[in-house]
């Protein structure tokens, strides 16, 4: 096809012009009977998000991708551009993509009366069909639709009354192409009525013109339902005129916000080389998240972005590098204490409530990190009740023990690997619980779970936990005031 150079040419070839709706459709069903993922790494959405997607494209709808920040709304509409045709025809020099076989402006429809089956045309790319306008409350009707310009009616010595001195605005250029409006409750009320006729009816109208352009597009926009009390709002009518509204949401288990984790985020290859992340570390960083969109601290209708696992997680093994750059290690493992480093990725990302905000950004993130351990930490060893009978044994009194009789234990942060790995040694209690426990451990992943025992006693009230500048200190809440006496 990119041998054709002009519109006789393309009249002999097999080429056939149909609606970009059209294009969507017939190669999502081409997609589906072959089996194939049209939406390729979206996570999660398998059986929610994606199927009603694509009912909305087989149904050629205008789509509301409606969800809270971080929900992969705009990812999903990017990816539609896989589903266009690799290229289509538009005629040479025209300005909103004309259909060599189907022109509605006047510039193509000129060309061709004066130049026929010689008109020459273009090839346009699939990847080059697609446009994106962030709303903004600044922006205008000219920007999304158009305006007279004076300038080229002064050059074409032209008066306002004639439509070549229209400029049109990113919606017209993006003819035959999918448009993405992004935060659409924040675009004026009055920007948004300017839509009503571009998505019903097909057509533009600008500073008067009787305009009939029909234009060929597909709409997808996005939003937020926090916008609808805080900033703006969708008006109504546009509402009716958007064909399907789907609803996102966030990632339903540990393990499918790992694979969104791992997915997207950025990381050196010397950090993935160097840096050892063990299974139970991944799934902690995720709990986290988990665990803000239920806390009383956090605004839930604000929700919780996927992007602060991901940030986390680059924090988290930024940190783990640095202190093996410190020390002098070529090779680390994560720490429980190398958590610390991710909560800027938390405080940044989580808007809190009035008692949240009283408590301080710090001190939310920390809780959350000790929620995550508190609900993860029945999944690995057996869980610790909160009254306890007394003299009954419990899996735990040899390690309660051994704080009891001593003045407590630190693990300092720029403790080499070997230093660190001796020190948690040190409590001989900890490998029977992991041998019981976790008879199939991986060997890396042994002084990540002993660490994260001793953190987990923590939350559970049998250890108490200090952290200071340079380093933790765990020791027996009780041991220490009674050795006293």
């Amino acid at each position: 096809m990119n041998n054709i150079k002009t519109l006789g040419e393309l009249k002999q070839s097999v080429y056939q012009s149909k609606s970009i709706k059209d294009e969507l459709r017939d190669n999502l069903i081409e997609n589906i009977k072959n089996k194939k993922n049209s939406f390729e790494g979206i996570h999660g959405y398998e059986n929610t998000v994606i199927p009603e997607l694509e009912r909305a494209i087989l149904s050629r709808h205008n789509i509301n991708l409606l969800g809270l920040r971080g929900q992969a709304k705009t990812r999903l509409a990017r990816m539609m551009v896989n589903l266009l045709d690799d290229y289509i025809p538009v005629v040479e020099g025209s300005e909103i993509n004309d259909d060599p076989l189907n022109p509605i402006s006047r510039y193509a429809k000129e060309l061709i009366a004066e130049k026929g089956d010689e008109t020459p045309i273009l090839w346009l790319r699939k990847n080059d069909r697609f446009a994106e306008k962030l709303a903004t409350p600044d922006v205008t009707v000219a920007d999304i639709i158009g305006d007279v310009d004076p300038i080229k009616a002064a050059n074409l010595k032209l008066s306002y009354a004639d439509d070549r001195v229209i400029h049109y605005g990113m919606i017209p250029r993006a003819n035959r192409c999918i448009f993405v409006i992004n935060e659409l409750p924040d675009l004026q009320a009055r920007i948004q009525v300017a839509l009503f006729n571009i998505l019903q009816e097909g057509d533009i109208q600008i500073r008067g013109f009787k305009l009939r352009l029909p234009l060929d597009m597909q709409f997808v926009f996005t939003a937020n339902p926090e916008d609808y009390t805080n900033r703006g709002s969708i008006v109504t009518p546009l509402k009716d005129r958007i064909g399907s509204q789907i609803l996102t949401h966030y990632p339903g288990s540990v393990e499918t916000a790992r694979s969104i984790t791992v997915q997207e985020a950025k990381l050196d290859a010397r950090q993935v080389e160097s840096v050892y992340v063990p299974d139970l570390a991944k799934d902690l960083l995720e709990q986290i998240s988990f665990e803000a969109r239920e806390s009383e601290y956090v605004d839930i209708k604000s929700g919780v972005s996927a992007r602060m696992s991901i940030t986390a997680f680059e924090n988290l093994l930024s940190t783990a590098e640095r202190r093996a750059l410190l020390a002098g290690d070529e090779n680390t493992s994560v720490r429980l204490s190398d958590f610390v480093g991710v909560i800027p990725a938390i405080t940044g990302k989580v808007e809190l409530v009035y008692e949240g905000e009283q408590e301080g950004a710090d001190f939310v993130a920390n809780e959350l990190l000790n929620s995550a351990i508190k609900t993860l930490f029945p999944d690995y060893f057996p869980k610790i009740e909160k009254l306890e009978k007394q003299g009954e044994e419990t899996p735990y009194d040899d390690v309660l023990s051994w704080f009891f009789q001593g003045s407590g234990f630190e693990l300092m942060d720029d403790f080499n690997d070997e230093t660190y790995k001796s020190k948690l040694d040190e409590i001989s209690p900890l490998d029977a619980l992991i041998a019981e426990y976790q008879p199939d451990i991986d060997p890396k992943d042994v002084y990540f779970e002993k660490e994260f025992i001793l953190w987990g006693l923590v939350q559970f009230n049998k250890l108490s936990k200090h952290r200071y500048s340079e380093g933790t200190q765990f020791q027996d809440p009780y041991g220490s005031f009674i050795n006293g006496l």
